[in-house]
């Protein structure tokens, strides 16, 4: 497909990788003690997510990740290569475990607590990504999560700048949310939930409002942001751009497992607005792939196509 205002290039990813071990369970949580349900594990990571979801779509896609020298690190590079990732820049760290996530969901399918190891995202330091600065004159864009020690977030950001690359943020939690917030003038686009925007944009109240979620979307792109979209799980997104705003509804399905859901939704959208589709269509496609993503057990839907988001298009 034909791509206008964007150079040439891959989408470069940035970020995290790991294994998510899920847990659902079969009725009522209750706390203090052992709850029946059912346990998952599959890989994970935003960055990871976002790649394997654009690979899927047809976009060639360099991964920039930190794993252990483990077999958990070995197959999850080795998944990703698979998939049509290039993950040749990724580093192995010899002296720590690969990063892992692990979720509670109660027997709805909503999560009820997120634990995160990542540590080993230390090894991406400024240092490393300036040895890879070669990657952001080659990219169209760059993509990353806020797992990232504080000081190669900042670097990245500079190299992106210095390198002219548009930059998409995932905020990933609202913890790491003040990593996000020095940079909202310099983005081409970040994607926050409710209460990350909220933490993004202090004194702002969102909730699941879909009419405060574009408003907060639009107060996003004042600052500079030149296109921010807010998820409200169940209740859709709220989006804003220069050519507009509005809110995606989202697809009511019983939700399996919400893990990887946003990561697909980013990933779509980056697609289609790399290959000239309208924001609001690249919306509805991102919602679609989320919501394709909500009825699987794995974090990325494995047979992703733009042709199977047309045919379920919200």
């Amino acid at each position: 497909m034909r791509r206008s205002g964007f150079r040439e290039g891959p989408v470069l990813v940035l970020g995290a990788a790991g294994v998510d071990i899920v847990g659902r369970s079969s009725a009522e949580l209750q706390t203090g003690t052992s709850n029946p349900g059912s346990l998952r594990i599959s890989h994970g990571g935003v960055a990871r997510n976002v790649a394997e979801n654009l690979a899927h779509l047809g976009t060639e896609t360099i991964l920039v990740t930190a794993v252990g020298d483990d077999p958990l690190g070995h197959q999850i590079l080795a998944r990703a290569e698979r998939e049509g990732v290039d993950v040749g820049s990724a580093i192995i760290q010899p002296t720590m475990q690969t990063g892992a996530y692990l979720a509670l969901l109660d027997h709805n399918g909503a999560l009820s607590h997120g634990l995160d190891d990542m540590a080993v995202l230390a090894a991406i330091t400024p240092q490393a990504l300036r040895q890879r600065v070669a990657l952001f004159h080659q990219a169209s864009v760059l993509v990353m999560d806020a797992n990232l020690p504080d000081a190669s977030f900042q670097a990245a950001i500079e190299l992106a700048a210095d390198a002219s690359l548009p930059v998409a943020v995932d905020p990933t939690t609202q913890s790491l949310c003040p990593r996000v917030r020095p940079h909202l003038g310099s983005l081409w686009l970040v994607s926050p939930n409710e209460r990350e925007a909220e933490a993004l944009l202090p004194g702002t109240a969102i909730g699941s409002d879909p009419a405060r979620a574009v408003a907060a979307a639009r107060q996003l792109v004042s600052i500079g942001a030149e296109m921010a979209m807010i998820t409200l799980a169940e209740f859709g997104v709220g989006y804003a751009a220069s050519q507009g705003s509005g809110h995606i509804p989202a697809v009511k399905i019983e939700i399996v497992d919400p893990t990887g859901a946003g990561d697909a939704l980013l990933a779509t959208v980056v697609f289609g607005l790399l290959n000239d589709i309208p924001p609001d269509e690249a919306v509805r496609l991102g919602v679609t792939a989320a919501a394709l993503t909500l009825r699987t057990h794995d974090s990325v839907v494995p047979d992703l196509s733009l042709e199977r988001l047309y045919d379920q298009l919200v």
